[in-house]
């Protein structure tokens, strides 16, 4: 989902808002599809690439064995992606 909505593209500030939403969109259909129970939670920040590097973090409070988190990094010469999506068991 991030390189086709990203790749190609050069930091632009105005596209920001349209770029994290088309990614988040894009990745929860395709999780969607997987037809698994979860619930999903996604999230997307893009940042112009800089000297002074990107750091971020995440926790969570769950049960470690059905839930759990992926994290994607996605980067080209004028900004980073960080992708985070945590998946949650729906147990019935």
């Amino acid at each position: 989902c991030i390189d086709g909505v990203l790749g190609g593209e050069d930091y632009n500030q105005n596209n920001i808002n349209q770029w994290t939403a088309s990614i988040v969109e894009q990745s929860l259909a395709h999780l969607v599809k997987l037809g698994k129970a979860y619930k999903y939670i996604v999230t997307c920040a893009v940042v112009q690439r800089s000297p002074y590097g990107f750091h971020t973090a995440s926790s969570c409070f769950w049960d470690t064995t059905s839930d759990g988190t992926c994290t994607v990094r996605w980067e080209n010469r004028t900004m980073n992606c960080i992708v985070n999506v945590f998946a949650i068991a729906i147990v019935l």
